[in-house]
Order: structure tokens, then sequence, then C-alpha cells
């Protein structure tokens, strides 16, 4: 069984869980800051209290939010855990909405990935309205 705790991920935990997958090693002090700066986090954790994924919200809360840092550790992927935690974060951030407002939810998806987000609702880019996204990395 799953559990979904929110808002309780230790900085210990995200570096932890970011270098389970191979993502980019950052700073205490950038994993604080990303933290504290979310809007809101949830962790997945299981039977014996572990944690096997965690997803974050960060945006103005207001216009537009971003999915940031969906992350479900390898033994646990394929396993419903990435969609029980998108699903909590999409109810978070309708619950932000203002009544007759549209809400963006955005996010970047990791390559070959676009399935999976496309299955829980998500639209992929580009599209005959929407041009491709953009990044710049700042080193």
């Amino acid at each position: 069984m799953i559990t979904l705790i929110e808002n309780e991920i230790t900085v210990d935990e995200y570096l932890d869980i970011r270098a389970r997958v191979n993502w980019k090693r950052l700073s205490l002090n950038q994993a604080k800051k990303a933290l504290s700066n979310c809007l809101f986090n949830v962790k997945a954790v299981d039977e014996e209290g572990n944690m096997i994924g965690m997803g974050r919200i960060v945006g103005d809360g207001a216009v537009i939010c971003y999915i940031q840092d969906l992350i479900v550790i390898p033994t646990a992927q394929n396993k419903g855990v990435g969609s029980i935690i998108i699903k909590r974060l999409k109810e978070y951030v309708y619950g932000l909405r203002e009544e007759n407002t549209t809400m963006m939810l955005c996010l970047m998806c990791a390559k070959g990935r676009e399935k999976f987000y496309i299955d829980n609702g998500f639209t992929a880019r580009p599209t005959e309205a929407l041009g491709p996204g953009m990044i710049m990395y700042m080193e």
C-alpha cells in the first residue's frame, strides 16, 4: 500500500531520491531552498515507511504552476506510484484555481516519458497552437 505524505520531505530524503535516479547533484543549500520555496510537495512511502517517490509544485499559485521533480525510484516504477503522485499534485493545483478562471499546470518531461504524462491528462508540445518548450541551463 502506498501512503502520500504532504509537505514533509526532508533535505536528506530529497537529495537521496535524486541520487537514486541519477539526477544532477544539488548542493545542500540548493536542496533546502528548493523544498522551502515550492508551493507544495508530496512523498509516496511504502508499507515500511520508505520514500519511493515524490513530486513538487512550483509557480505563482494563481496563473501558472509547474510539476517539478516527479521522481519514482526504479524498483517502484511501472506500479502506479507516479500516477498516484501526479493525481495529488493536480488536485492541489486545481484547489488553487479561482472560480471561473483557468490555471495552467505545466511540466518538462524527460525524453521517453511523454506517454506517461499524456496518459495522466497532459498535452505534448508542440501542437497547432503551442510551440515547443524551452530551457536554458545557467552554470
